[in-house]
């Protein structure tokens, strides 16, 4: 099963290489791993995701608590939540039928054009994962010249919240 993990660390040299060491030591995957500074300079928040039953991922988090840089740690997924991830795609529109085609699908998927040369179109697309993976399965007829996508972002709805 899909976790999204988020966690709140000391904005320290080391923090990351030392959440990351974890997972690659216990022979873990991050599917997706995404760091910012807070509103706090002293802390960041880093979004994990990862995949396995519920014992891994209590193991998992567990082992990240022990961990001295890290202030919080929640598994967000269970709880009802707010995700996004961002994603750019550039993709080969030469003809007046291709561009068309290009502007219908980002309209389609509330995406926009945002970059527009005589031989490339650059889309964003913003949502849950499933839509971005949707987007480029309907794109594969055309073939991405390149794709480049944020990692997932989360957070809790309601009172929750991951603060000090």
């Amino acid at each position: 099963m899909r976790h999204i993990i988020s966690i709140l660390v000391e904005n320290e040299f080391g923090a990351l290489g030392r959440i990351a060491g974890l997972f690659t030591a216990r022979g873990y995957n991050i599917d997706s791993l995404t760091v910012a500074p807070t509103d706090d300079p002293t802390l960041s928040r880093m979004t994990l995701v990862t995949q396995g039953d519920e014992r891994i991922v209590d193991q998992i988090l567990k082992q990240l608590n022990k961990l001295l840089d890290v202030v919080k740690v929640l598994d967000i997924t269970e709880a009802t939540h707010i995700e996004r991830e961002l994603m750019l795609v550039k993709v080969q529109a030469t003809s007046g039928e291709t561009r068309e085609e290009f502007k219908r699908l980002a309209d389609i998927f509330e995406a926009r054009v945002v970059d527009v040369t005589d031989k490339t179109f650059t889309i964003e697309v913003i949502g849950r994962s499933s839509k971005l993976d949707a987007f480029l399965e309907l794109l594969d007829r055309k073939t991405p010249m390149e794709v480049v996508r944020s990692g997932v972002i989360g957070i809790a709805r309601g009172e929750k919240q991951m603060r000090i």
